[in-house]
Formats: C-alpha cells, structure tokens, sequence
C-alpha cells in the first residue's frame, strides 16, 4: 500500500461511525446559510474538502490524535482557495474532519465566517439523541452527516435504532446521509436505501472502489445497482487514491461511464477530497479537468450537473 493510500486508509476507516457535535460550542450563533451571489452561482462546486487549522489551542484535537498524524501541518480555507479558484471553484461542501473527533466547532466557524461559499456535512452522536443534533446542525448550514462503516460487520453496520432515527430525521428534512465505505458493505446500504426511500444519500469517493488498484465488475455492478434508489447520488471523487492513481485518471473513466448510464449526470457530482488530491505530485486541476476536459463521453449539460447543478441541489439549496 503506498503513501496516499495509507493517508486515506487512516483517515477513513476510523473504528467510529459518529462523531458528536462540539459541546456549547453553535449555541446562539447565527445561520450561515445566504443566497449565493452571481459569482459564486457561476462557478463549479467541489463537494467533498476537509479544512484544518494549526490553532490546535483554539481548536484542541480529539483524544488519540497528534499534530505529528496530520497529513499535513494545515489546510485552511486560504490555503485551499489556492488550489480551487484558479480552477474555477466558488462553492464547497466541507466534510468535518476526524482530527477533531466530536468536535465540529471548525468547520463550523469556517462556514459562517464563508456565508455562502461552504455547505457542511457534519458526524452526530447516534447514541445520544440524534435528531436533536441534526436539526440543530441544519439550522447552521449543515446539510449532510457522514456516517462510516470503518471496521464494523459489512451486514450490520447500519443496524440499530439509532442509526434508524438519522435516516428518518434526514429523510425528514431533506438532509443527505453521506456513507464512506468499501464495497462489501454496499449490500448493506441497499437494504437500507430500500427501508427507507425518502431519505438522500451520497456516497463517498466511488464507494472507495479500486483503493487496491483493482475496479472490479462486480462491486461497479453493485454501486449502480442503488440507481435504483431514486434519493440516492455518488461522488465522482479522490481519483488520487483508486485504479492506477495517476493523472490524468483515464483509468477511472469506465466507472464513470456505467455510472453515468445507470444514475444520470443528475445524480452524480465531482469532489476533489482536498487536500489529500493535492499531495504527493497530485494537483488539483487535474482532478476537475478529468470531468470538464478529458472525458469525451459527456456532454456540456452532463459537465453542468457533475461540477454544479448536482450538488447545489443537494447541499445548497
């Protein structure tokens, strides 16, 4: 396994599937959410970046975590601005980041001092009464939750009253469940996509098919089978960790195709999983291009929805 998959290995598969929000630390604040300017409407929205900061006083890190773990020492909203407006990115959906365990203070401080570029998707405590965290998470912008199958039993990880609450809530207010996962827990997710219809759901970075190098027919054949699922979308998504991990990504373009056929462009949306696309002599511009330039098969409305339309509907609107 090499060093980019190590990061996202680490970084993914936490032996946690919730995070619980900052104690005291949203009350009273205002909502971030704001009508979008023209500019920002214009442009493309990446729908998956992690943002840290150095302050590690102001924002302590979770029990267990380093700053010597971190994959780097910082990514700040400056910092990734670097990277995404040059590329034409003016929207972001933020996804909380594990270094701060239970404590989503961060990204939320980042959203409202950003009103209108960041969307957020946060990770609430399904032992503790998650409704009530989420709905308070909405009411600052917060628009997905991330739920993570890590280590658990692939045909029980979404088992539980708890975790049946999230997606009644989510279904509920038109929030989207966001599982990062592999492929075998993807039976799992179906079952559940199933019991409960209504609800959004976003799958991570291709439901981390070909993380190994291999991309696989059947766990394709199983991610485009939740096409089914009229709620359900996918993030075309980390091209630096899956197949051969080499820009510019045309390996991956099969996978996209069938999941262009089975989903449609409206169901599907780019992410760059920053910063974690911009190490290792991966670049940023390379990820959005593989969908604005490189793929032949997709036609200029299908580049709309897969870089905007798409996630503005879900997370945005």
């Amino acid at each position: 396994m090499n060093h980019l998959q190590n990061l996202l290995s680490r970084r993914a598969f936490l032996n946690a599937s919730v995070i619980a929000v900052g104690s005291g630390v949203i009350a009273g604040r205002d909502a971030v959410a704001a009508a979008p300017s023209d500019d920002l409407r214009s442009g493309s929205i990446d729908a998956h970046v992690h943002v840290w900061t150095a302050d590690t006083q102001r924002y302590p890190l979770a029990a267990g975590y380093a700053k010597e773990r971190m994959a780097i020492p910082s990514f700040t909203p400056e910092e990734f601005f670097a990277h995404a407006r040059p590329a034409g990115v003016t929207r972001t959906v933020l996804i909380q980041m594990s270094y701060y365990g239970f404590d989503n203070s961060y990204m939320l401080d980042v959203m409202r001092a950003h009103r209108g570029v960041f969307s957020g998707v946060a990770i609430v405590d399904a032992t503790a009464n998650p409704e009530t965290a989420m709905r308070e998470l909405a009411r600052h912008g917060v628009r997905g939750f991330r739920i993570v199958a890590g280590t658990q039993v692939p045909d029980r990880w979404l088992s539980g009253e708890a975790m049946a609450a999230m997606w009644k809530c989510a279904a509920s207010e038109g929030l989207a469940i966001c599982p990062l996962m592999n492929p075998q827990f993807l039976p799992a997710l179906d079952a559940m996509c199933r019991r409960f219809p209504q609800t959004p759901v976003a799958v991570d970075h291709f439901a981390r098919i070909g993380t190994d190098g291999q991309i696989r027919d059947r766990d394709v054949e199983q991610l485009c089978a939740l096409a089914r699922h009229k709620r359900v979308r996918v993030k075309l998504s980390a091209f630096y960790a899956l197949g051969k991990k080499q820009s510019p990504y045309l390996d991956l373009a099969p996978m996209i195709r069938r999941l262009l056929d089975a989903f449609g462009p409206e169901r599907l949306m780019w992410a760059s999983d920053c910063p974690f696309q911009v190490l290792g002599g991966h670049r940023y511009q390379d990820s959005i291009d593989l969908i604005r330039q490189r793929l032949d098969f997709l036609s200029a409305a299908d580049r709309d929805w897969l870089l905007r339309r798409s996630a503005e509907q879900l997370f945005f609107s």
